[in-house]
């Protein structure tokens, strides 16, 4: 007997289609689509500013200890995000080596929640990183952990698998059918936004390009209102 699932298997998108999709996104324009995306804590910040990561997450979960680290260095694969728990410990857990290895690798980036260390060799490196802390004192390299399993990275949960993106705003957690959601509306945003940038720059008032007084008005007598756009006054062509 033939048993039948009760719903089709997620379909992964290839990485590039992910990349894709993300190609001249921000996290911005992504989160003012859906406000309960996973975002993690601002703590965790970008080694060298400007860093931006696209790519799926390959989970690590530590405590002061960089063994795990190495091992899933050796796992992971081109396009591969380290995604790495530190569970609060505060010794590095990477470096300038484990950097150089993860660029040799083509892999897309690291996100440690926890320490690194090498800073100047990781900017130059021109490898995006981003870690809550910086310590020169490494971790230990004795203790194996798991990789590849259920996490929290940043105050939020990641999986294997999921999408990360980061720039230079932050790090957003995303699966395959919440980018397939959001991807188009965060275009619009982008471009309706880049019209209003321009309309101010040219001397338009800011409050004259949104419903901001109609609104202001409406929250000052108890009234339920939005704050938008007034596509009105933008040329969005």
């Amino acid at each position: 007997m033939t048993t039948i699932p009760l719903t089709a298997p997620v379909r992964r998108m290839p990485l590039e289609e992910v990349r894709s999709l993300l190609a001249n996104l921000d996290t911005t324009s992504i989160c003012d689509v859906k406000k309960d995306l996973r975002v993690m804590a601002p703590q965790i910040k970008a080694v060298k500013p400007g860093s931006r990561i696209v790519g799926r997450a390959r989970t690590v979960s530590v405590d002061n200890d960089f063994l795990t680290v190495i091992k899933a260095l050796h796992e992971a694969e081109a396009g591969d995000v380290l995604v790495i728990d530190g569970n609060g410990g505060m010794k590095a857990l990477l470096g300038e080596l484990f950097t150089a290895e993860a660029k040799r690798k083509n892999l897309a980036g690291i996100v440690v929640d926890g320490a690194c260390r090498d800073v100047g060799s990781i900017q130059r490196l021109d490898f995006p990183v981003f870690s809550k802390w910086v310590s020169p004192m490494a971790g230990s390299c004795r203790q194996l952990f798991e990789t590849q399993t259920s996490i929290v990275c940043g105050g939020v949960p990641v999986e294997p698998g999921d999408i990360i993106f980061a720039d230079i705003d932050g790090i957003i957690v995303l699966t395959d059918e919440e980018l397939n959601a959001v991807a188009e509306g965060a275009r619009a945003v982008q471009k309706i936004e880049d019209a209003v940038l321009e309309a101010i720059k040219h001397g338009t008032p800011l409050l004259e390009l949104t419903n901001a007084a109609e609104h202001l008005e409406a929250i000052g007598v108890g009234k339920d209102s939005k704050l938008c756009f007034n596509t009105k006054t933008i040329d969005i062509s």
